[in-house]
């Protein structure tokens, strides 16, 4: 068994591809390939329009996969009055869930510890919100059977979903579900090739030197090569980079910092935890176990001056703030020593007054005097309907000869579901059979209980190029730099075979 053809990138494809549009105007020319800008490319070629889709780097390179991997129902802008974009979020979610990536987007419980620290007004106050996002989860028909309601546990239940909780002082827990994706970066993957399925063409390294009405200017960084590619329609997706392809655009990005631990850290830790912050009425540090046995702890929400970097350091004080909250329910402190990996997303929030964490998620669709079409802020959960939003700009404003918008209805690659290991399953849905027969020619582990077959499914029908979109994105083994580094050897053996 093996995938689709028309939805397989590989490096010839991308030659192929890039030669043909050089000598052809398509109808939409789609700048960023994160979730959002690979969402824009699925939604123009699913309405039949001929679509080219370009990133000065590789998919899912910026923001989106730098998540906390929560598929978010809204609850925390429901408490801050953002009515609207917490009903879209929950409509979001209903789709990803039970429509177009059912194999990369399920329920998972977390916990808010009821310690000392909690008073019984602020649990009252918290389980009351959790009941209103259950509402929204009703009003976005999403099935109870896949997403639980909230409840109450006592301590030992709570205890016993996460062992490592602070016993002492101890009252239980609050239970809630949300959505969490397997990875963020396949989940992009997953919408590219999609796209790639409907004729859009995908082509990473290729970077927008100057955008405007009727195409970009363009360079392939693999060659240095510049070219022009002519559209009828031009639509910004670059995220935090969009101002500087639109120099109208304010944008005032904010720093969202994870750390990984390795699972014995936190040792039977079997549901995420909601960890209050001191002094801060409805923020909540996230613990995260993740599917390859590690745990995420995060984030943060700090304004980021100066020019926006490709990869965002990770400062020491997010360090220490983030132990800092996450040691306040735990009966064995985690130390600095425990902390394997890190990483930064910056969220590309427009400009307003206040403190970056106050600033409104919901996103804007704006067209600069010569027609390109940006959109910008927004939350990964939401990517299909800024898609959405974007395109039926460009085709209003451009009259295109488009179909109405099918994305809501389109399952991703792999969606389908047909048997396999469970752990190939969890990651490939569908395509996990197809996996499995190259993982049994090439079953060497390479950390973070990957196997070489994977890596070469990657090069092969991923559009993995080099070493760093192997290990960082088209699997996540780069989040520890140990185990990126014992990997490079089977990373560089995968793009031979």
């Amino acid at each position: 068994m093996t995938p689709a053809t028309n939805t397989s990138l590989t490096a010839a494809r991308r030659l192929a591809e890039l030669e043909r549009v050089r000598h052809e105007t398509v109808d939409v020319l789609v700048v960023g390939l994160g979730a959002t800008g690979a969402g824009v490319a699925l939604d123009a070629a699913s309405r039949g329009l001929t679509v080219a889709a370009i990133d000065a780097h590789d998919l899912a390179f910026g923001t989106s996969r730098w998540s906390s991997k929560m598929i978010h129902g809204g609850l925390r802008y429901l408490a801050k009055g953002q009515v609207a974009v917490a009903r879209e979020s929950a409509v979001e979610r209903g789709i990803l869930l039970t429509r177009t990536a059912p194999h990369l987007v399920r329920a998972a419980p977390y916990l808010l510890p009821l310690t000392p620290a909690v008073s019984r007004a602020q649990a009252a106050l918290v389980m009351t919100g959790y009941r209103m996002g259950d509402a929204l989860r009703v009003a976005a028909r999403t099935p109870r059977g896949l997403l639980p309601g909230p409840s109450r546990l006592p301590s030992a239940k709570a205890r016993e979903l996460a062992p490592p909780l602070r016993g002492d002082g101890l009252r239980g827990a609050l239970l809630s579900w949300d959505g969490r994706l397997v990875d963020d970066a396949r989940l992009v993957v997953a919408i590219a090739r999609t796209a790639a399925g409907h004729g859009a063409r995908i082509l990473t390294r290729c970077r927008a030197m100057e955008l405007h009405g009727d195409g970009a200017e363009v360079r392939d960084e693999l060659t240095g090569e510049t070219f022009t590619i002519r559209a009828r329609a031009v639509i910004n997706a670059a995220g935090v980079w969009a101002g500087l392809l639109n120099p109208d655009l304010r944008l005032r990005p904010s720093r969202g910092t994870h750390l990984v631990l390795r699972g014995e850290t936190l040792p039977g830790l079997r549901a995420g935890l909601h960890v209050p912050i001191p002094g801060e009425s409805n923020r909540f540090a996230l613990v995260l176990p993740q599917h390859d046995g590690r745990v995420y702890v995060g984030l943060t929400d700090e304004p980021v001056d100066g020019p926006v970097p490709d990869v965002p350091e990770v400062p020491d004080e997010d360090v220490t703030a983030l132990l800092s909250v996450l040691n306040t329910v735990l009966e064995v402190p985690v130390d600095r020593g425990a902390v394997a990996g890190a990483y930064a997303g910056l969220r590309p929030l427009l400009e307003a007054e206040g403190r970056t964490a106050d600033l409104s998620r919901r996103h804007a669709v704006l067209t600069s005097a010569d027609g390109v079409v940006t959109v910008t802020g927004g939350k990964l959960t939401t990517y299909r309907r800024m898609a959405q939003d974007a395109v039926d700009r460009a085709v209003s404003r451009r009259a295109l000869p488009a179909g109405p918008c099918v994305s809501d209805r389109l399952p991703l690659v792999g969606a389908r579901l047909a048997g396999g290991p469970a752990d190939l399953v969890a990651r490939y849905g569908g395509e996990a059979p197809a996996v499995h027969e190259l993982v049994k020619r090439h079953p060497e582990p390479v950390g973070a209980g990957r196997t070489l077959g994977e890596l070469v499914w990657a090069v092969r029908y991923e559009g993995a190029l080099d070493e760093a979109d192997l290990l960082d994105r088209r699997t996540r083994i780069g989040l520890v730099p140990e185990d990126r580094a014992a990997a490079l050897a089977a990373a560089r053996h995968a793009l031979t075979l």
